[in-house]
């Protein structure tokens, strides 16, 4: 398995809006396309209206690199750009023996 975090922090409720709609045309991409895509789950900061984190999680390495190459990413990653001020990338590796 292969996992990441990423929190994008939005400049304003306008970029906020305009992210959301970007999300909102990429998850039926990814459901549609990417098989080894197990989890893509964006969410909404409590008390930060502005922020958004996704947690992705990839059945391996290859599956998150083929999730990367695909159109409907390319187009997100850089419509996403002028929205942002700013964003954390976090890559995660399985602790324990928990699902």
């Amino acid at each position: 398995m292969f996992a990441l975090v990423v929190r994008f922090n939005l400049t304003d409720e306008t970029a906020a809006d305009r992210f959301d709609a970007l999300v909102a045309d990429l998850l039926p991409q990814i459901a549609a396309h990417e098989p080894g895509t197990l989890t893509y789950a964006v969410h909404t900061v409590h008390d930060a209206p502005t922020s958004r984190v996704f947690y992705e999680c990839y059945r391996d390495r290859d599956a998150f690199e083929e999730h990367e190459r695909q159109p409907h990413t390319a187009h997100f990653l850089q419509e996403k750009d002028a929205l942002l001020a700013d964003a954390r990338v976090e890559f995660l590796t399985p602790t324990g023996s928990g699902t």
